[in-house]
C-alpha cells in the first residue's frame, strides 16, 4: 500500500512538473531579463511597404529621433531583419516626427502598432502595442527569444488631414546582454 501511494505521489509531481515546464522556463527568462542588462542590437536590413520620398523606413533606426519615416495611410509596415537571432528584451519607439512637442505636432502619429516577431524556427508572435499621443520614447517590455526579424504595422492614426502624413522617428531594439 504504502509503495503504491508513494508512485502515485511520483506520478503526479511528473505530470505536475511536466506541464508546468512552459511556465516555469517563461518565469526563469522573465527573471534574467530584469536582473540583467540590456544592450541594444542594430538590425542588418530595414524595408517598409510605402514610404514618402525624403523620409525612408530606415530613418527609424539612424539613431535620430529628428529624422523619421513617413507613410500617407494607416496600414503601412516597415520590418527589421536582425543578422543573428537574439532575445527581445525591450523595443522603444519614439512616435510622431521628433521628441519635439513642436515638431511632433505637425505630422499625424500611429497610436497603434501591430507587433510580428518571427523567430529562428518560424513561429510567430503577434501583439498590439498602444501608443500614447506624447512625443519622447515608450518602452515596451517583451521577452521574446530567438527573434530574427520584427515587424511593425501602423495603425489608429491621429493628426492625419490633407497635407500630413503618419511619422515614425525611431524604433530601437534592446537584448539581453
Amino acid at each position: 500500500m504504502r509503495l503504491a501511494v508513494m508512485l502515485a505521489v511520483l506520478l503526479a509531481l511528473s505530470v505536475a512538473g511536466f506541464l508546468l515546464l512552459p511556465a516555469g522556463r517563461a518565469l526563469y527568462e522573465d527573471t534574467r531579463d530584469k536582473l540583467g542588462k540590456a544592450k541594444p542590437v542594430t538590425p542588418t536590413r530595414v524595408s517598409a511597404t510605402a514610404q514618402l520620398p525624403g523620409h525612408p523606413a530606415g530613418d527609424t533606426t539612424d539613431g535620430l529621433s529628428n529624422r523619421y519615416w513617413a507613410v500617407p495611410a494607416p496600414g503601412a509596415s516597415v520590418t527589421y531583419t536582425f543578422d543573428k537571432p537574439f532575445r527581445l528584451v525591450d523595443l522603444i519607439i519614439t512616435n510622431g516626427a521628433s521628441k519635439s512637442a513642436e515638431e511632433y505636432a505637425r505630422q499625424a502619429r500611429a497610436l497603434r502598432l501591430d507587433l510580428e516577431v518571427t523567430a529562428r524556427d518560424g513561429t510567430v508572435r503577434r501583439e498590439q502595442l498602444a501608443l500614447n499621443d506624447k512625443p519622447g520614447p515608450q518602452t515596451f517590455p517583451l521577452g521574446i527569444s530567438d527573434a530574427t526579424t520584427v515587424r511593425l504595422t501602423l495603425g489608429a492614426p491621429t493628426g492625419l488631414s490633407r497635407g500630413r502624413h503618419i511619422a515614425l522617428a525611431e524604433v530601437e531594439f534592446f537584448r539581453r546582454a
